[in-house]
């Protein structure tokens, strides 16, 4: 497992997000944990933790592996470019619920999606 690093210093963006910010803000939006996250980069959760605090700065090599498990540019990762509006995918806690859904019987996900119907109306409302 790789545990190295740069220099420790802050990334910050026109909107004062940091870089270790904005990882977990992308991880968490895909319903990651910081363990799934070190899985899918061959990183320790110790070491995810110290990027999202900013006690470290990852590699540019290391940058690309986040970004690529996170199903973002690096530009989005480093703050250069916001995440496209079109073509995003749904985020893994989305699907997760979604495969949740689909193990109910018919029954109980028609009254579930009546419940969230009902709900998205009352909220449109708003």
């Amino acid at each position: 497992m790789y545990i190295g690093c740069m220099t420790q210093q802050t990334t910050q963006t026109e909107h004062s997000e940091t870089l270790g910010r904005r990882l977990a803000r992308l991880r968490k939006e895909q319903g990651m944990t910081q363990i799934e996250l070190g899985a899918k980069t061959d990183l320790s959760q110790v070491l995810i933790s110290d990027y999202e605090r900013g006690r470290l700065q990852p590699s540019p090599d290391t940058l690309i592996k986040m970004a690529k498990a996170l199903g973002v540019t690096a530009d989005e990762l480093l703050g250069l470019k916001g995440k496209p509006a079109s073509g995003s995918k749904p985020s893994l806690k989305t699907l997760r619920r979604l495969k949740r859904i689909e193990d109910l019987p018919p029954s109980q996900q028609k009254a579930l999606f009546k419940t969230i119907d009902n709900f998205l109306k009352g909220a449109e409302k708003e």
